[in-house]
């Protein structure tokens, strides 16, 4: 710390959830940190605010489970290394069930209000239309899905690759007090309790079968926004628009999104709904409620038409109707080193959903290594990768390892976005899962939960020793 004064700054490109985690944790390791955030000058297309770490989508950091949910070990290994994000959304966390959910409104402030007040960290409004001068020196571009396009065309120069894209589409927002409650009623699947949750966090709209097929008839006919240019651009399936899984077959929304498992009408318990729409808590004063799984890129008019067929929501009014946004990453294990760093040009490190990782918390992760990264650079310190065991180590490897040429189609790139999950971890040592005492047959369920256990819990004994330099 004593040496903080003769660093040259690191400068930082995009003020979103990776970008903001990557300053902090090079502000919080020393290092004067340069932040640049283009909104305040230049909109997006998605966003409201010029706050920082605005969240455009959901208000789901989605499962807080470490023991046995791969999303939830991340969390907790974030935690572990200290992460602004993390401490952010527990701050401002909303009922969810088993998920953690955020008051976005206060999440947002949070984190702008650190940022701000940290004497390390300087930021500066303005939109960088090229690639960072060479004299900027070590540099993090966490622009996300919404880079500029004068942005994104520099860095397609530079790279000699076109940047791949992918539409991601927003659900909409309800109004709580126009939700028919008479019809509706609170409950999480199975009843689950998460934190800040009472096992009754959703609002539950029931649909009876010709309900559910009248449903699927209008979204399948709804009008949807013309594609244009973008046409042929792939989706990610974490992410697909409600009306894409209803033409890829009846059955698939009450499969998905729509499922009725787990859930009893309290005001029929007798009769199983055929299919149930939930909305979950948006802020913290339980005033809104957005649509699970309701990512749409119907017109404005038909969204509000359609959805107001469902139960319980005839008589909806939206604080925000869905809408939809392209995204861009780059094609990373091609470009980039294991420390995030663009191998054509040393220095220059990309981080967040730019880089091909998906969801809050991951592209976060990716910017919390970045700075990390970046930090250890430029105090002359070994950069220490974190074990591939790891939710971070894994979700690394993924993304600076993870590419896949086939010899069918030797020109067509195969790395695609990627949320945090059990298949990107190391397999465990042979004979680590075995049949506890008194248990007579352990297989399928019982052993799968098992092994996520104990990768779980490797991963966060690994994570506390690389972080205390193990």
């Amino acid at each position: 710390m004593t040496k903080t004064e003769t660093l040259s700054p690191i400068h930082i490109v995009g003020g979103g959830l990776a970008g903001s985690e990557a300053a902090w944790q090079a502000a919080q390791a020393g290092v004067p940190v340069i932040l640049h955030e283009m909104r305040g000058v230049r909109g997006t297309d998605a966003h409201k605010t010029d706050g920082l770490a605005e969240l455009v989508c959901s208000n789901s950091f989605r499962s807080d489970d470490a023991t046995s949910n791969a999303v939830g070990v991340i969390h907790a290994e974030m935690r572990l290394a200290g992460s602004l994000i993390m401490a952010a959304a527990d701050r401002n966390q909303v009922p969810a069930g088993g998920a953690l959910a955020v008051d976005r409104d206060g999440f947002s402030a949070a984190v702008s209000a650190a940022l701000e007040s940290h004497p390390f960290i300087t930021i500066v409004r303005e939109e960088v239309t090229g690639l960072p001068p060479e004299e900027w020196g070590s540099t993090v571009v966490a622009t996300g899905p919404l880079t500029s396009p004068a942005l994104a065309e520099a860095i397609r120069l530079e790279t000699g690759a076109d940047a791949l894209a992918f539409f991601d589409a927003i659900a909409p927002i309800v109004h709580r007090d126009s939700i028919d409650m008479n019809v509706c009623w609170y409950q999480s699947r199975y009843d689950k309790v998460g934190p800040g949750g009472t096992g009754k966090d959703y609002i539950n709209c029931p649909l009876d079968e010709a309900q559910y097929n009248a449903f699927i008839d209008a979204l399948i006919a709804g009008d949807t926004v013309g594609f244009k240019e973008w046409e042929g651009t792939p989706y990610f399936d974490g992410c697909l628009p409600i009306e894409v899984m209803a033409e890829r077959g009846r059955e698939t929304l009450r499969h998905g999104p729509m499922k009725p498992m787990g859930l009893t009408n309290a005001h029929n318990p007798t009769v199983k709904p055929y299919a149930v729409v939930q909305l979950r808590q948006d802020n913290a004063l339980g005033t809104l409620y957005n649509m699970v799984g309701f990512q749409t890129k119907l017109r404005y008019g038909a969204q509000a038409e359609i959805f107001r067929m469902i139960p319980g929501l005839e008589n909806a009014e939206f604080a925000r109707l869905g809408g939809l946004h392209r995204n861009t990453y780059i094609n990373s294990p091609v470009l980039l080193d294991e420390t995030l760093q663009l191998k054509s040009r040393r220095g220059l490190r990309f981080a967040g959903q730019i880089t091909g990782c998906e969801g809050y918390v991951e592209s976060a992760s990716i910017g919390l290594l970045a700075g990390r990264f970046a930090a250890a650079e430029r105090k002359g310190e070994p950069v220490r990768l974190p074990p591939v065991t790891t939710a971070m180590g894994s979700l690394l490897n993924h993304i600076t390892g993870g590419h896949i040429v086939t010899d069918e189609e030797p020109g067509k790139r195969s790395f695609q976005p990627m949320n945090i999950n059990f298949g990107l971890f190391p397999e465990l040592e042979p004979g680590s899962i075995t049949k506890p005492e008194g248990v007579k047959r352990f297989r399928g369920k019982d052993k799968t939960i098992m092994k996520r256990q104990l990768i779980a819990a490797r991963a966060l004994a690994d994570c506390r020793r690389w972080l205390e330099g193990a």
